[in-house]
């Protein structure tokens, strides 16, 4: 998985002081996309153990105490990303039980694979479907379009 910017330290891209990780990889290429850089896997920086290290450790930083990660792109839910995210997402609920995690995606919940799922079974937060030109609102709360819709997935954590 390769990455195009990661923020140690946030307040836009969910609730509180956050981690922001923004992951390269996208199929859905919506019109009016803000980051349409991130779109081609293979764009941006690897992610690598030491990436995902700094993002645990930041997490786990007291001097500056964050909620938790949010996860976005490009999109963290595109295949060839799984595998990486599956990792993060168990490592952050493993290490850093007390933080949420949140995940911006253009799939929509009920299409998800299997392999989506188990990602999204560690995710506390899902903003799901494709960002809309035609209904971008900027006064909407955490996404882009009024299709797009906010499911809190925290009564539905099952962790093996």
């Amino acid at each position: 998985m390769n990455f195009h910017q990661y923020y140690p330290v946030d307040v836009v891209n969910g609730p509180g002081t956050r981690c922001t990780l923004f992951v390269a990889g996208c199929e859905h290429q919506c019109r009016g996309c803000y980051n349409q850089s991130t779109w081609d896997p293979r764009s941006g920086n690897e992610f690598t153990q030491a990436m995902e290290d700094q993002v645990i450790a930041d997490l786990q930083d007291t001097r500056i105490k964050r909620r938790g990660l949010s996860l976005s792109g490009g999109d963290p839910l595109f295949a060839d990303n799984l595998p990486a995210m599956l990792a993060l997402v168990k490592r952050v609920k493993r290490e850093c039980p007390d933080k949420d995690i949140w995940l911006w995606s253009g799939y929509q919940l009920a299409e998800m694979s299997l392999k989506q799922q188990q990602v999204l079974a560690y995710v506390n937060v899902l903003i799901d479907g494709k960002f809309e030109q035609d209904l971008a609102d900027p006064s909407l709360k955490w996404k882009g379009s009024a299709n797009q819709v906010v499911h809190d997935l925290s009564q539905l954590i099952v962790l093996s």
